[in-house]
This record gives C-alpha cells, sequence and structure tokens, in this order.
C-alpha cells in the first residue's frame, strides 16, 4: 500500500519530465534548420574574413621587403658599389 501511494505520488513528476523532455526536443528539431542555416552563413563570412587578412599579411610582407631591398640598394649607391640591377639615378641627382 505504501509503495502504491509513492508510486502515485511521483507519477505526476514523471510525466512532466517526459512532457517537458518531448516539448524540448520538438522545438530543437523545429529550430534546427535556422541553427544550421545561421551557422554556414557564420562559416562563409568568416572564411571570406579570414582569407582577406591573410591577403592583407601577405600585401605587408612584400611591401617590407621591397622597402628592404630598396634600402639595400640605396645603401650600395652611396657607398659607390651598385649592382647591376640597381638603380642609382636617384642618389646622383640629390
Amino acid at each position: 500500500m505504501r509503495n502504491w501511494f509513492l508510486l502515485l505520488a511521483t507519477l505526476p513528476l514523471l510525466s512532466g519530465c517526459v512532457v517537458g523532455t518531448i516539448a524540448k526536443t520538438a522545438v530543437d528539431v523545429v529550430t534546427l534548420p535556422v541553427k544550421v542555416a545561421s551557422a554556414g552563413v557564420d562559416a562563409v563570412t568568416t572564411s571570406q574574413k579570414e582569407a582577406d587578412e591573410k591577403r592583407g599579411r601577405q600585401l605587408r610582407k612584400q611591401e617590407e621587403e621591397r622597402g628592404k631591398l630598396y634600402r639595400e640598394a640605396q645603401l650600395r649607391c652611396h657607398k659607390g658599389r651598385p649592382l647591376a640591377t640597381d638603380d642609382c639615378t636617384p642618389m646622383s641627382q640629390r
């Protein structure tokens, strides 16, 4: 008798959990396509942003290398030991 009373007392709690779980699952199933679509858009946006940042880094690195080579050429021209590929005309105009 006592066991039946405990079982009957806990039955509404169990049914509430089951109903809550079913409701949550239903909401998850309904919102899943929206979440997947938005994740896809974020992935495309992020990868494009990362590609742009990578290209910017490459361009800055190329500019730094050009500047370094230019400064080395200026130094060689100033010392009077230019290479055949060095353009020393800007140095002689000063």
